[in-house]
């Protein structure tokens, strides 16, 4: 019996994986920029404005997959969805690597943003709906680990391809290999158990059930989601879908996705290398060194949260992390505002700056920011009001990454840290308030709290 249920234990995992390399996909986008940017200014000249635009080009498409995909998830289902994107993926990351301007560039890029919407909401919400509550935190943080196993993949390939010819078209070409992976390995997997009793489809949902679970638990999980699906539809009706107990839940997770990107987040990660040289690194490969090494903190911080996420609780690390943050961008502040007392020193108060920053995100507000979204959701509605939070998220980074550079040229450096040290400090108040502590509860459970409030 025990080995029985370590093969399910095992499986589980395993399916996890696979639907996470859709994150790493989305890392992979995130971070390969950041190198191949450098090179890409070379080829065509560009001003901060038109640099802005060609990363945040993505986060355009971004949020079109988020806004137009959370309905088809609830009416297609997760997994065709997912087999969507890396589809997606294929074709725009071969797009990338031909472009023969910067126009073809900048809507390819939108391509693999649109599948890069569509998978950031649909990969947390597979896992959450396939995962036992005992360990679904760690398994939903797989998704943010898959992130940083992205990001720190595209600055090794920068690093791999930076004195080669056509150096930036094989970087971000090289997002082809991970997406053929997913469209494989999804084929083989079923979708959620939850989103088939939804459609009415038991016997479906009985055998997606059989790979994850034992046969003397299949009936318990069954009826706990009928129930939840049968009391969701007795508090909704044809003209009115969100009722005002589901009002909250939604509101609370579009904060904790605006959090998220409004602290800064994306600015480190697309713009590593840019800071780095504007902290004293002179050449290119020094600058993508750095960025190495800092992919590799994320990562590392990744793991601790995956550990930690289903002891210690959600609200905790946030309350670690946020601090951490905090700190770090107080320190970036006052680094980039005492430049000429720091000298030399500026390089390396900024790596350390930037390393406790990213390693503070990813024990927290990375992988736990999508755990809380993907558990507090109704069911009923969770694909579309997943969607939803994933546009605001998408939203704020786009604002946030095509105002960095600007910021920077119009009132410097020290200012813009200070103004995402500021977010931090709000962010912390919105968890101490608003977000619930969801460990060990189950979905049902969760659904259910918020209907008695």
């Amino acid at each position: 019996m025990a080995s029985f249920k370590t093969k399910k234990k095992i499986w589980i995992y395993i399916i996890a994986a696979i639907a996470s390399l859709g994150g790493l996909l989305a890392g992979f986008d995130m971070g390969v920029i950041s190198g191949a940017l450098l090179y890409i200014k070379a080829d065509w000249e560009m001003s901060p404005i038109l640099q802005g635009w060609l990363v945040s080009s993505a986060i355009v498409g971004s949020m079109i997959g988020a806004a137009t995909n959370g309905v088809l998830a609830d009416i297609y289902g997760r997994k065709k969805i997912i087999l969507a994107t890396s589809l997606l993926f294929i074709i725009a990351s071969i797009m990338c690597g031909y472009a023969p301007n910067l126009n073809w560039l900048i809507f390819s890029r939108i391509l693999i943003g649109i599948a890069v919407g569509m998978v950031t909401f649909v990969v947390p919400l597979y896992i959450s709906e396939i995962a036992p509550q005992k360990i679904r935190g760690k398994l939903v943080s797989q998704f943010q680990l898959a992130i940083t196993i992205g990001i720190l993949f595209s600055y090794l390939i920068n690093r791999i391809f930076a004195n080669t010819e056509y150096n930036w078209r094989w970087m971000l070409a090289a997002g082809l290999i991970p997406a053929l992976i997913l469209f494989i390995g999804m084929c083989f997997l079923h979708d959620t158990p939850r989103w088939l009793l939804g459609k009415n489809r038991e016997k479906d949902a009985r055998l997606a059930f059989s790979k994850i679970l034992p046969a003397n638990q299949i009936n318990k999980e069954i009826n706990e989601i009928k129930s939840t699906l049968e009391c969701g539809a007795s508090n909704t009706d044809n003209h009115s879908v969100f009722k005002s107990w589901m009002l909250k839940p939604i509101l609370i997770g579009i904060g904790i996705m605006i959090m998220q990107i409004a602290t800064g987040i994306n600015t480190i990660i697309y713009y590593t290398t840019t800071i780095f040289q504007i902290s004293g690194f002179s050449s290119n490969i020094g600058a993508i060194y750095a960025t190495i090494g800092i992919g590799f903190v994320n990562f590392i911080m990744t793991l601790v949260a995956i550990a930690f996420a289903d002891k210690l609780g959600r609200k905790p690390l946030l309350y670690i992390g946020l601090s951490g943050m905090l700190i770090s961008l107080l320190l970036l502040s006052f680094a980039f505002g005492n430049t000429a007392l720091l000298g030399d020193n500026l390089k390396w108060l900024a790596i350390g700056s930037v390393a406790v920053y990213i390693a503070s995100f990813a024990m927290s507000l990375g992988p736990v920011g999508w755990i809380l979204v993907s558990e507090i959701l109704p069911l009923k509605i969770r694909g579309t009001a997943m969607s939803l939070c994933t546009v605001a998220n998408f939203s704020f980074n786009f604002l946030v990454v095509l105002s960095f550079l600007p910021l920077i040229n119009s009132i410097g450096e020290s200012w813009t840290f200070l103004i995402f040290a500021f977010v931090c400090i709000l962010s912390l108040l919105f968890v101490h308030r608003y977000v619930p502590e969801t460990k060990g509860i189950s979905l049902e459970e969760i659904e259910k709290s918020w209907q008695k409030k």
